[in-house]
């Protein structure tokens, strides 16, 4: 554990990284962070099995070993851009946990 880490998150107000990991794993998350250009972005995402695409060999993002290259980055599933994104966790400014999320939001219309 580092303890400097996890007071930068207890005072920011957000999870450790690996509480989010572990948030993402098993929710829907909505993250606020500023992006590197100084843009402010929301994104609603996940890593749940349930509802992230399986991975294949021509969308490397979708490969776990790929994704944890970089421990500055945290790489997930964006629901609404239904494709895989990524945020340096040093620059999240909130998140939070949605309670009831319906899984036909994500799902497109058949």
């Amino acid at each position: 554990m580092n303890k400097v880490a996890d007071t930068v998150a207890s005072l920011k107000g957000i999870p450790t990284k690996v509480d989010l990991k572990m948030q993402l794993e098993q929710n829907v998350i909505v993250v606020d962070f500023t992006k590197l250009n100084g843009d402010k972005r929301i994104m609603t995402c996940t890593l749940r099995e349930d509802m992230k695409p399986p991975a294949t060999k021509t969308d490397t993002m979708s490969q776990k070993k790929v994704r944890e290259i970089s421990d500055a980055v945290v790489s997930v599933y964006d629901v609404n851009a239904k494709g895989w994104r990524s945020f340096r966790y040093d620059r999240i400014n909130k998140v939070d946990i949605v309670e009831e999320y319906k899984q036909e939001w994500y799902r497109e219309s058949e």
